[in-house]
């Protein structure tokens, strides 16, 4: 993957990004070896089933050193925050390359994270994947709208949806994080291979300012909450009290935007404003219900693949900010704050020295 980035040696920022990428990809691979060897030399067992099998025997402290490095190594990988800026930089990688790379290897922590759930458990480092996972999907949406380059646009998405899907698997849901990255996988390889068709038809636009008519508010509020009840019905997630709530409250949310989405759309009439939401979200939700099913039944051998965890005061207390960054962000609040622009769009830059190092000698 690093080659892939830096595949055209004549370009200094390109070799630049491939050796900055390197690092943290061996960066992550020592964490996750360090991790792994630990709890093998600790259960003098040398298979991951039996690894997994004798970690309740592990000194706390030993699983807790070996969940940390586990998690490191797949923070790395995903780029969340703060190990994202190697993903800002990998834009020079052709974009057949970048479709594989976010399409594929970011993914990759979800698989490593639900092979090693037992570890997290035992560990008690879920709520530090819930926090982080939180966090750089509300941060990563932000800087998403302050890009003006589509691949950089794109990389924010991506870091956003890798948010998500480690948020996922800290609120216990492993099987939910690997439908996730299935889906994320076909749909960001998709927009990434069309990134080309996307600026060859775009004109510049002026950002339009979200107002919404009282009955257009009652409408999203109405199919948002509809989805919500939709989706616990398919897959049994948010019918109890516990973190299943804050997956079924993010669906809720998705639906709530898709459908202002529609109903501001112009070029739609009446009838098609009416009838594309419940279309639209009955088949998108037996479709992932049915994905969800499958990726659950093929995952059932695996332990603790799907495990709810009761609701903490951290969690609430996180979710009222999760929810609260969320309304700032698609309101545009955060243009009145030019501290808060600058910050984000400061966090959001490839790393110094993969950007204009190297000049032409026409120049």
């Amino acid at each position: 993957m690093s080659q892939l980035i830096g595949v055209d040696s004549r370009w200094g920022e390109a070799r630049e990004a491939s050796k900055f990428a390197l690092k943290y990809f061996v960066a992550g691979s020592l964490f996750l070896s360090a991790g792994v060897l630990l709890l093998a030399f600790q259960t003098e067992a040398f298979t991951l089933s039996e690894i997994i099998s004798k970690v309740s025997d592990v000194p706390k402290s030993i699983t807790l050193v070996a969940g940390l490095c586990i998690i490191t190594a797949a923070i790395i990988q995903s780029a969340i925050y703060p190990f994202h800026r190697w993903l800002l930089s990998a834009m020079t990688a052709p974009t057949p390359a970048s479709a594989l790379m976010h399409a594929g290897f970011v993914n990759g922590s979800g698989i490593l994270l639900a092979l090693f759930s037992t570890v997290l458990f035992a560990s008690n480092t879920l709520i530090i994947l819930f926090v982080i996972g939180g966090l750089t999907a509300v941060i990563a949406q932000f800087t998403k709208l302050l890009q003006v380059n589509l691949k950089q646009k794109l990389a924010c998405s991506t870091i956003a949806q890798m948010g998500f899907m480690i948020m996922q698997c800290g609120l216990g849901f492993f099987n939910a994080a690997v439908v996730h990255l299935l889906l994320h996988g076909f749909y960001k390889a998709y927009l990434f291979l069309s990134a080309g068709e996307e600026i060859g038809h775009s004109k510049p636009q002026k950002p339009t300012q979200i107002k919404i008519k009282p009955l257009q508010a009652i409408i999203v509020l109405f199919f948002g909450i509809l989805g919500a009840f939709l989706f616990a019905y398919l897959t049994g997630k948010g019918t109890e009290l516990n973190s299943s709530i804050f997956l079924t409250l993010i669906v809720a949310i998705t639906v709530g935007q898709a459908t202002y989405n529609i109903v501001k759309e112009q070029s739609l009439s009446l009838f098609q404003k009416s009838v594309a939401p419940p279309l639209l979200f009955v088949c998108g939700m037996v479709t992932y219900a049915l994905i969800y099913k499958g990726v659950t039944a093929l995952m059932s051998d695996m332990p603790m693949v799907v495990v709810p965890l009761s609701l903490s005061v951290i969690e609430i207390a996180f979710g009222i900010l999760f929810l609260a960054g969320f309304f700032i962000m698609k309101l545009g609040i955060y243009r009145n704050y030019p501290w808060l622009y600058a910050k984000l769009l400061n966090i959001s830059q490839p790393y110094k020295k993969t950007v204009l190092m190297y000049k032409s000698k026409s120049l």
